[in-house]
């Protein structure tokens, strides 16, 4: 996941606020530290995870936000299921609206915010093509590997596309 915007931002200063809440709450929960102490060590690994997890979030979204327009600005991915973030990071950096990216890109700030949301999942490849143009996305080096000997034969399915980046998100 990552922040898209400043009511996400938001939200998740505010989830940061209660995740330390719940920490410092059961730091001072002897009772439970004592009678469950695996309970409450996995219960405490789970919110500090999830708070380093929203911590990072939030530095990736200031780090974008804050990026100098006089610098161009580097960002990476490591699989090509991930252009969508170069986008959504691209337009950060540049400080665009939606509204200003739609004008940009000649497509309505509506549908930007709609395959914002869904990682361009539903955006055709001229829609993701004028987004790269309008936000001057130039791939400096890229190589791309074709393994002919595991190619599949059979058609692949929209689920199964899916459900293939769901398990690599995780």
């Amino acid at each position: 996941m990552m922040i898209k915007n400043e009511q996400q931002y938001k939200n998740t200063l505010d989830w940061i606020d209660k995740f330390q809440q719940s920490l410092a709450g059961l730091d001072r929960d002897e009772d439970k530290r004592k009678n469950d102490p695996e309970g409450w060590e996995l219960l405490y690994n789970s919110f500090q995870s999830q708070l380093l997890r929203l911590k990072q979030e939030i530095n990736e979204y200031e780090f974008l936000r804050s990026h100098s327009q006089s610098q161009p600005i580097v960002l990476k991915i490591s699989d090509i299921d991930c252009l969508a973030e170069i986008c959504i990071k691209a337009r950060l950096a540049a400080k665009l609206s939606c509204e200003e990216l739609g004008e940009l890109s000649g497509i309505s700030a509506e549908k930007i915010r709609e395959y914002e949301e869904t990682d361009y999942e539903n955006a055709s490849f001229l829609a993701v093509k004028s987004v790269i143009d309008a936000l001057n996305i130039k791939l400096k080096t890229g190589e791309f590997v074709v393994s002919l000997d595991t190619l599949r034969r059979t058609p692949i399915t929209k689920e199964e596309l899916l459900q293939t980046k769901s398990t690599e998100l995780r």
